[in-house]
């Protein structure tokens, strides 16, 4: 029975999935850049994926054998292949961005998180359609402030951000200690997103704490966020739940989810 893996795709400068990667290579994870992408063995036919082959980090491996993977790339920048001669750099970014929006799309495993057209790692919103799916959920949130500039003026200076209280989110699982109500509305938001893993911030621990904001970049290096998403791979593979996993997809627009 060949080996089975679980893939990062990230940024080359992202330390915290550089960080997982190597605490858990052991365990199969292994890291994944737009740079391999540049590598040959690739072998990707839409709707052959039992004949799949992925580069990643100089090994070709069985996309059959990829139990799990994180996303952590919102898109495939410039910066990330600078391998690439420079006139062609922006051609070869948006290729290698259609090419895994593909792929991570058609892959049968679980995915956290399924990719968007706009985002390769879920839906593309902005703080302020975060806090008007948060607001329709019933949750409380804090307001959100615009600026524009349109003289020479130097700016003013922003209120400080709030420091608040992180959950993370990894499928039912909720890190971090809140109070339940907190936890449930958590998963509500997740769960209107489209996404299983979710880091949100609250203005306190407390149950009628503020909703400050969310994001689909989680600190996958600490300990007890690592244990979970491992464990939901494992638990997903264990029971077959992967097949379920297309559906989990946002549409994109706050509020929504696929069909």
């Amino acid at each position: 029975m060949a080996a089975k893996v679980f893939v990062v795709v990230a940024s080359r400068m992202d330390a915290m999935a550089r960080t997982f990667a190597r605490r858990y290579g052991a365990r199969g994870v292994c890291l994944l850049t737009p740079a391999d992408l540049s590598h040959p063995g690739w072998c990707y036919r839409p709707g052959e994926l039992d004949t799949a082959m992925a580069v990643i980090g100089g090994q070709r491996i069985a996309v059959r054998d990829i139990t799990g993977v994180v996303t952590r790339l919102p898109s495939v920048s410039e910066y990330e292949i600078d391998h690439i001669a420079a006139v062609d750099r922006a051609y070869v970014a948006a290729e290698m961005q259609a090419f895994l929006l593909s792929w991570l799309t058609a892959l049968r495993c679980p995915v956290l998180n399924r990719p968007t057209p706009p985002c390769l790692g879920g839906p593309a919103w902005c703080p302020a359609q975060w806090v008007k799916v948060a607001a329709r959920l019933g949750m409380p949130v804090t307001t959100v402030h615009r600026h524009a500039m349109f003289s020479g003026k130097p700016a003013t200076k922003r209120a400080p951000r709030p420091q608040g209280v992180t959950v993370t989110i990894v499928g039912q699982r909720v890190i971090g200690t809140v109070d339940p109500v907190l936890a449930c509305q958590a998963r509500a938001l997740a769960m209107a997103a489209g996404v299983d893993l979710l880091a949100v911030r609250f203005s306190g621990r407390e149950r009628d704490a503020a909703f400050v904001g969310a994001e689909l970049w989680p600190n996958i290096a600490a300990a007890a966020v690592a244990h979970a998403v491992l464990d939901y791979f494992h638990v997903c593979a264990t029971h077959g739940e992967h097949h379920d996993f297309p559906s989990r997809t946002a549409t994109g627009q706050p509020g929504t989810r696929g069909a």
